[in-house]
């Protein structure tokens, strides 16, 4: 018997980068609550962020945010990975002699940006709805940073290869979108958070759906006995589940919820 659900965001739910969730899903979540089944998203955005996604059902929702290294439920810090300051340094470093990237500090109450980038501080204010800051210089904020994310003009399989080799051995290095890299602490990851969440809700791999469509998603997917992709997900990805749902466009994560676990309610 299923007792958790947790699905991503970006490309899961919705297309990436954009802030409009079917009201039904809302209805949904509730209804599952009163079947006995908690719902969590696990996602690489800010938790400020999946606060305003679901701002009706907040109290409802377990949050897993920036990529699994901040948990966060009714408000309540659940648990928080930071990154080794020396990495974070190196990592900042680097991204500022690639062109056209733009290079965005997480703390679990913000994001900070160096570069007055326009169309990326647009989309985390607009699109994803994150409170951001710009300051002259983000090596001091390295101190207390639990992800740092790099936005790709070209393309993030443009630098996948060379940051992946260059950091992947210390940090946990990964595609988060089509033009999004993310680095953070090796232990943080959206499996290992929802390895937590189970321990803290007394539920097993095997009592757990997710639904997921990047490679972000891979960990948190293994931790679930019903795993689903979204018909639009990463190849990679796809290879790791049980079951393809429908696409994110045909709501494919509300689709299948219904259908398996409510009894196909209208």
């Amino acid at each position: 018997m299923i007792k958790l659900v947790v699905t991503d965001i970006d490309g899961t739910l919705l297309p990436e980068g954009t802030d409009h969730l079917n009201p039904e899903l809302f209805d949904v979540i509730r209804a599952l609550k009163e079947n006995g089944i908690q719902f969590a998203v696990g996602s690489g955005r800010q938790y400020m962020s999946m606060r305003y996604l679901f701002q009706p059902v907040l109290d409802d929702v377990i949050f897993i945010a920036e990529n699994g290294s901040n948990v966060m439920y009714q408000g309540k810090n659940l648990s928080s990975s930071f990154m080794d300051p020396k990495q974070a340094k190196a990592v900042v470093r680097y991204l500022r002699t690639l062109d056209g990237c733009t290079t965005v500090l997480s703390v679990p109450e913000c994001m900070y940006v160096e570069q007055k980038n326009e169309q990326v501080i647009a989309l985390l204010e607009n699109g994803y709805h994150n409170e951001v800051r710009i300051v002259p210089d983000l090596l001091p904020l390295c101190e207390h940073t639990n992800k740092l994310c790099v936005y790709c003009n070209a393309g993030s399989g443009v630098y996948e290869k060379a940051l992946t080799e260059r950091f992947g051995k210390d940090l946990n290095t990964m595609v988060s979108g089509d033009k999004w890299v993310d680095f953070m602490n090796r232990s943080a990851d959206k499996g290992n958070a929802l390895r937590e969440v189970q321990q803290m809700l007394g539920v097993t791999p095997e009592e757990t759906m997710a639904f997921g469509d990047n490679c972000n998603d891979i960990g948190m997917l293994q931790r679930a006995g019903e795993s689903y992709a979204v018909a639009n997900a990463h190849p990679e990805v796809k290879k790791t589940v049980k079951y393809i749902a429908p696409a994110n466009t045909e709501d494919g994560v509300l689709q299948t919820v219904k259908e398996r676990l409510l009894g196909g309610i209208k």
